[in-house]
C-alpha cells in the first residue's frame, strides 16, 4: 500500500491536543509495520473526527474520557485528559465525567480513572 499524506487538518488538531513532540516522535518512530497505523490515527481519528464541527472539541473530549474509562485504556486515558485540558474541558468538569463513570462503569473502572487523571493534573501543575 502506498504511503498516504497525513491530513493537515487532523496533525494540527492532533498536536495541539497531544503536543507537537509527542506525535512527531509517534510518526517518525512508526516502522513499516506501523506506519499506516499512524496515518490512520491522524487522517480518520482526528482528521475526519475531531475536525468535525457538530459538537464541540470540549465535548468531544469529555466523551472520548468517558469512553476511555469504560474500555479500561489508562494510557490513552492519560493522554486524552491532557487533550481535554487543551480542548478547555476545566478541573470540576473533567471530575464530574469521572463520577458519571461510577454508574455506568463501576467504582474499580472510576478509582483507576481517578489515579490516571490525577497524575496527569498533577504533571500539568492543576493538581
Amino acid at each position: 500500500m502506498a504511503k498516504q499524506p497525513l491530513n493537515e487538518k487532523g496533525l494540527r488538531i492532533r498536536k495541539e491536543m497531544l503536543g507537537a513532540e509527542f506525535v512527531e516522535k509517534r510518526i517518525a518512530d512508526a516502522t513499516d509495520f506501523t506506519s499506516t497505523f499512524q496515518e490512520w490515527i491522524t487522517n480518520f481519528g482526528f482528521g475526519e473526527v475531531w475536525t468535525r464541527t457538530e459538537l464541540p472539541r470540549n465535548i468531544r473530549s469529555m466523551l472520548t474520557v468517558g469512553m476511555l474509562i469504560a474500555l479500561n485504556r489508562p494510557h490513552e486515558l492519560k493522554l486524552h485528559v491532557k487533550g481535554a485540558v487543551v480542548n478547555g474541558v476545566t478541573k470540576e468538569e473533567l471530575r464530574e465525567v469521572l463520577l458519571h463513570s461510577v454508574a455506568y462503569c463501576g467504582f474499580p473502572a472510576a478509582v483507576d480513572a481517578f489515579r490516571v487523571a490525577s497524575e496527569t493534573l498533577k504533571e500539568l501543575g492543576l493538581e
